[in-house]
């Protein structure tokens, strides 16, 4: 910055110096003809080593050390600091990003390259050569090749660098936090899209949909994920630009009749649950609960409902396995009417110990 800073007063310097060169002889005093004032010249524009000089000290190439003013000479680069992305060193290089080509000891031959929608840079000498999903250290050995191939490197040795980024952009929907459009600068697992989101929500179910689209042909795939797992499903999965990602919600069990708490449960964690596990989401059976005779109601894909019935007993005393439940089951305790007409008389002093107990917030 200092050596900035002496270039741009040196025009200034020299011209004060020659005004008091011809005063002198003139015989004129110097206080009254310049007085206290300072004379100003305005500044010149901003040479190619002061440019240098000023990335030296942290500046923009290319830009004024006053005005910020962007080079107007090749693509335009932010004035601003770029960020790197994760795991740099595995970066894969995709169509619309700008690499710096330096060639060394050959000046002409080092350029900017766009990559384009196919994947490839032209070379100033040495025709196209395909760079998309390459690594930058991959696309290195590429262009060196190119340049021996065609014979006009013997022993080219060539540097790249990315001054543009292409980022990927995925959309995340569902019962996430965070849903909506997200920008990745790097290949990122499905789990870490998901942790970018916020992670899941507590609606969320066990299974996710990656939905891709690429030359007007849509591609569908499902994973398993539970909340309570360590990730390892989705860790290998890696998100492509364009995927849209649905964290779908969990199914319902709808546990009704006589049952200490009636209502609908989420099938959370593994996405499964039995008929004992939904027993125990509604606080279990009630008093009066006809036990015998608890009902499995099912719907069926025309609309229709099946039942199937259920021994209580049997389970309990570990005589038979507890039914799977599937989204939208219902299970259904019935009540028994010898059971109510017993309890009927503790029916007030039962809700009033309920309703000191429980608290509705």
């Amino acid at each position: 910055m200092v050596t900035t800073s002496i270039m741009a007063r040196r025009p200034e310097m020299k011209l004060e110096r020659v005004l008091r060169t011809k005063m002198i002889l003139a015989g004129c005093a110097l206080p009254a003809i310049l007085g206290a004032q300072t004379l100003t010249v305005p500044s010149l524009p901003t040479t190619a080593a002061q440019g240098q000089i000023g990335a030296s000290a942290g500046m923009t190439p290319g830009a004024s050390s006053a005005t910020g003013i962007k080079s107007s000479s090749g693509p335009s680069i932010s004035s601003g600091p770029i960020a790197v992305p994760e795991d740099f060193s595995k970066l894969k290089i995709a169509p619309g990003f700008l690499l710096t080509l330096n060639v060394f000891d050959e000046p002409d031959l080092s350029t900017q390259l766009r990559v384009d929608g196919k994947g490839n840079v032209t070379l100033p000498i040495g025709g196209n050569v395909n760079v998309a999903g390459s690594t930058l250290a991959e696309a290195q050995q590429k262009i060196e090749s190119a340049f021996r191939s065609s014979d006009i490197l013997k022993n080219p040795h060539v540097s790249l660098d990315i001054s543009q980024y292409a980022p990927t952009i995925v959309t995340v929907l569902g019962e996430v936090h965070s849903p909506g459009r997200l920008q990745l600068q790097a290949p990122h697992s499905l789990l870490d899209v998901i942790s970018m989101v916020g992670g899941e929500t507590e609606l969320a179910g066990a299974e996710i949909q990656i939905q891709h689209d690429e030359n007007g042909h849509s591609e569908t795939s499902t994973y398993h994920y539970a909340q309570n797992s360590d990730g390892s499903t989705i860790s290998h999965v890696m998100v492509r630009s364009g995927d849209t990602i649905t964290v779908g919600r969990a199914g319902i069990v709808y546990v009704l009749g006589a049952v200490n708490r009636p209502g609908g449960y989420l099938m959370q964690e593994d996405g499964k649950l039995d008929v004992a596990q939904a027993l125990s989401l509604a606080m279990g059976t009630a008093l009066d609960a006809k036990t015998k005779d608890i009902q499995i109601i099912r719907r069926r894909p025309d609309g229709t409902f099946v039942e199937f019935p259920f021994n209580y007993q049997k389970m309990v005393h570990g005589k038979i396995e507890p039914p799977q439940l599937i989204a939208q089951d219902i299970v259904y305790v019935p009540v028994s009417h010898f059971k109510a007409s017993i309890a009927a008389g503790t029916g007030v002093i039962g809700q009033t110990a309920a309703a000191s107990i429980y608290v509705v917030r």
